[in-house]
């Protein structure tokens, strides 16, 4: 499941459990081809959370962001990992297992 946050709906959105978190940009491509291997996870049985960094400045510089792509993996909403850049799906799950 993919689901879009902004500053309306982050905080009770990432509140509870794991969630995985990408800060992106519609003008970087790498965050282009970050979309299409996060498309492959979206039937998963998994939480992705996706953030606009240019609709959202506040929770970019909340959790630090400073490139793109950014993935921040909470834990009932409190950050405990950081990946940056453009990661394929294998790589994303075999970082995730180290925290399930």
């Amino acid at each position: 499941m993919i689901v879009e946050l902004d500053e309306q709906n982050f905080a009770q959105e990432t509140s509870n459990g794991l969630k995985l978190v990408e800060f992106y940009t519609t003008w970087c491509m790498y965050c282009k081809n970050q979309r299409i291997e996060l498309e492959e996870l979206k039937d998963a049985d998994m939480w992705i959370g996706i953030v606009d960094a240019d609709e959202s400045p506040n929770i970019v510089q909340k959790y630090g962001v400073k490139g793109f792509p950014t993935f921040v993996l909470l834990k009932d909403g409190d950050k405990i990992a950081e990946f940056v850049g453009f990661h394929t799906k294998s790589q994303l799950l075999n970082k995730l297992m180290g925290y399930i």
